[in-house]
C-alpha cells in the first residue's frame, strides 16, 4: 500500500484535490488513472480509501470512499533533542524516530550546541515522508526550536529523563520507563549538556538515565532512547 498525506481531510470531506506537485507524481510518475484507488492519511490517525475522479497532472481529484481511525497509543512520547552539527544526521534521526513511533519532537539549543538554527520547513517534509513510507497514520508534532532553558520553563508532565555523559549515578533507561506512561527525554549536543544545564534539569524534576556503556553520538543516543521506549510499550 502506498500512502499519501493530506492534512485537510476529515470525515466531512467527500471530494478533494491533491496539490500540483503530488498530482504530477500520482499521474505522471505512478501512472495512476481514473478509477484507481489511493490511500490517504491526514496525520491525525485517519486512513481514507479514495478513488481518482479526474486524472489531471496538475489537479488530480479524488472522492472519499471510506475512512477508518487507527488506535493511538496510550502514552505520549516527547523527545527534546539538540540538532546535530550536520543537517543530514538530524534528518536521519527524525526519519527513524517517525518510523519507530514518537509523538512530539522539540529541537533544543544548548550551551555546547554547534548549531543555533534549523530549517523547520525542510524537517517537516522529512517527517511527512517518513510517516508515509512507514505507513503510519499519526504525524509526529515538530515544535519550533528553542533554548534549553526555555524548554525547561515549559510544563512537562509524566516521566522526565535526561541522558548525559557525566559520572552521576544513573539508572538504565529501560529500567526507568513504565508502560503506558507519558515520557519526555532530553538528549544533548555532541559536547553534551553543561554541568549547569544538568543541575537545572534535576531541579525541574528530570532524572538521569543511561543509554548503555558506550559514548553515543547525539542522533544515535536519541534513536536508542526511541527504540527503548517503543520496546517497553510494545513488549
Amino acid at each position: 500500500m502506498q500512502l499519501f498525506y493530506n492534512p485537510h481531510l476529515d470525515q466531512s470531506v467527500s471530494q478533494f484535490t491533491f496539490p500540483e506537485e503530488e498530482s504530477k507524481h500520482i499521474i505522471r510518475v505512478l501512472r495512476k488513472k481514473e478509477g484507481d484507488r489511493l490511500w490517504v492519511t491526514n496525520g491525525k490517525g485517519y486512513l481514507f480509501e479514495t478513488e481518482i475522479m479526474s486524472a489531471e497532472p496538475k489537479r488530480c481529484k479524488a472522492q472519499v470512499l471510506s475512512s477508518d481511525k487507527k488506535h493511538q497509543k496510550m502514552h505520549w512520547f516527547h523527545m527534546a533533542v539538540a540538532p546535530t552539527k550536520t543537517n543530514d544526521r538530524f534528518e536521519w534521526f527524525l526519519e527513524k524516530a517517525t518510523e519507530i513511533g514518537v509523538n512530539e519532537i522539540t529541537p533544543i539549543f544548548c550551551e555546547h550546541s554547534e548549531r543555533k538554527s534549523i530549517k523547520k520547513e525542510r524537517l517537516d517534509k522529512v517527517i511527512q515522508s517518513a510517516m508515509k513510507q512507514s505507513q503510519r497514520t499519526y504525524l509526529p508534532k515538530l515544535n519550533d526550536s528553542m533554548s534549553f532553558n526555555d524548554f525547561l520553563e515549559k510544563e512537562n508532565s509524566g516521566l522526565l529523563f535526561i541522558a548525559h555523559c557525566e559520572d552521576d549515578e544513573k539508572m538504565d533507561l529501560k529500567r526507568r520507563v513504565a508502560p503506558d506512561k507519558d515520557i519526555t527525554i532530553l538528549i544533548g549536543p555532541e559536547g553534551d549538556f553543561s554541568y549547569n544545564e544538568i543541575r537545572l534539569a534535576y531541579d525541574k524534576g528530570f532524572l538521569p538515565v543511561s543509554l548503555g556503556e558506550s559514548r553515543l553520538r547525539t542522533e544515535t543516543a536519541a534513536l536508542v532512547a526511541c527504540t527503548t521506549v517503543n520496546i517497553i510499550n510494545n513488549g
